[in-house]
């Protein structure tokens, strides 16, 4: 049997290392307890975006503007990025995180709720990264599927809920039991819609990848 622990640390010695602004800003919000993309699923996304060459990302959760830096980074600025964030603190150290990697000029930070601000807008996208409150994703995806094409690539993190995903109701802890249901609710409809391809991965805290057909 693989162990998982020895496993990580083996593949972040061999993984290539960010740029050093990209680990200082990592290191910042890792300090601060703000949450960011494991180092597996940064790996998984950077050979996402390699593969696809997205020009247009869409991204719900910006959070400190880790990963739309990443993002940015890993197409060398060649694309545009549109990010909505909620919770007002982070977003002035977003903003600032985009002018310190100097791609300010191609990500866009929307600041409000996904749900008001993903109803106006109307291009569509080649990648979309899902990284916001969990028991949203559900209320967020008939927006999602309306601004995606064929190919577009959907990459939604933290589906797994730490394990509690594989439980019964019953036995997750009430607080989290419309956070379980909803989730399962659009684990299902990614995979029963015929329009859309998805696997499920076991990669950080679980991540949903989807194909349009």
């Amino acid at each position: 049997m693989i162990d998982n622990d020895r496993l990580e640390i083996y593949l972040n010695s061999i993984e290539r290392r960010d740029s050093d602004i990209l680990n200082v800003i990592e290191e910042e919000a890792l300090a601060d307890y703000v949450p960011i993309i494991r180092k597996d699923m940064q790996y998984l996304m950077r050979t996402l975006l390699v593969m696809n060459k997205p020009s247009k990302i869409l991204e719900v959760g910006t959070g400190v503007g880790f990963s739309a830096c990443l993002m940015a980074e890993v197409l060398d600025g060649k694309c545009i990025i549109d990010t909505i964030e909620n919770y007002e603190p982070r977003i002035p150290i977003a903003r600032k995180n985009f002018e310190r990697i100097g791609y300010e000029d191609i990500i866009t930070l929307h600041e409000g709720d996904a749900k008001d601000i993903l109803p106006t807008f109307n291009d569509t996208y080649d990648f979309v990264f899902m990284d916001a409150a969990k028991g949203q994703y559900i209320n967020f995806w008939p927006d999602v599927k309306r601004l995606t094409h064929q190919g577009s690539v959907i990459v939604t993190d933290n589906v797994m809920q730490d394990g509690d995903i594989l439980e019964s109701h019953f036995i997750v802890e009430r607080r989290n039991r419309t956070i379980h249901k909803r989730i399962r609710e659009y684990l299902y409809e990614l995979c029963q819609d015929e329009d859309y391809e998805t696997t499920i991965l076991s990669v950080g805290d679980g991540v949903a990848l989807t194909v349009v057909k």
